[in-house]
């Protein structure tokens, strides 16, 4: 597996995080494509810019290479590991950084953290709250004033899981909640 990761000096791609924020997206690594493209979510059959489309959290769909405009949409970007890119099963324990995740969540206070894929949930919900297997969808627990949504990865890699419903879940959410 060690052939599928990359490791990097310092963050593989900029987080996109600032005050006010509706939703930040956390993945659990950029994907390999994505880091060649030096864009967020670049990978052939990802579906994460044509679902924030189609979902009704970004009048167009956007390029990859265009995600520092989602802060513009009130959309933020991370990932629970920020220095090494590849595919989920390659990809080192040690390196997640729940600690820093947590910080970036609770400086930044957004209305909603949103892990894109189980295994980035499942590593924060694990070590940050004692849950094993989270559920898709609103989660009970929050981190300071933001609620916590577990969705499907978006990544070719995990079509046979894809379901939207959670994604529009999501949407739905961010329209009624008045926070």
């Amino acid at each position: 597996m060690q052939e599928d990761l990359e490791t990097n000096a310092g963050a593989v791609l900029p987080d996109v995080l600032g005050p006010g924020l509706k939703v930040v997206f956390c993945g659990s690594a950029v994907g390999s494509a994505s880091a060649r493209a030096g864009a967020y979510y670049a990978g052939p059959g990802n579906k994460f810019w044509p679902t924030l489309q189609r979902i009704g959290l970004t009048p167009r769909r956007l390029a990859p290479a265009e995600f520092r405009a989602l802060a513009g949409c009130g959309i933020g970007l991370t990932d629970l590991c920020k220095t090494l890119s590849g595919p989920d099963r390659a990809l080192a324990a040690a390196a997640d950084d729940v600690a820093g995740l947590a910080a970036k969540i609770e400086r930044h206070a957004p209305r909603v953290l949103a892990f894109n894929g189980k295994r980035p949930a499942g590593v924060f919900l694990g070590q940050r709250f004692g849950l094993a297997r989270p559920g898709y969808g609103l989660q009970t627990e929050r981190l300071g004033p933001s609620a916590i949504f577990v969705l499907p990865s978006t990544s070719g890699a995990a079509n046979r899981w894809w379901d939207d419903a959670p994604w529009y879940a999501l949407a739905d959410y961010l329209v009624s909640d008045s926070r």
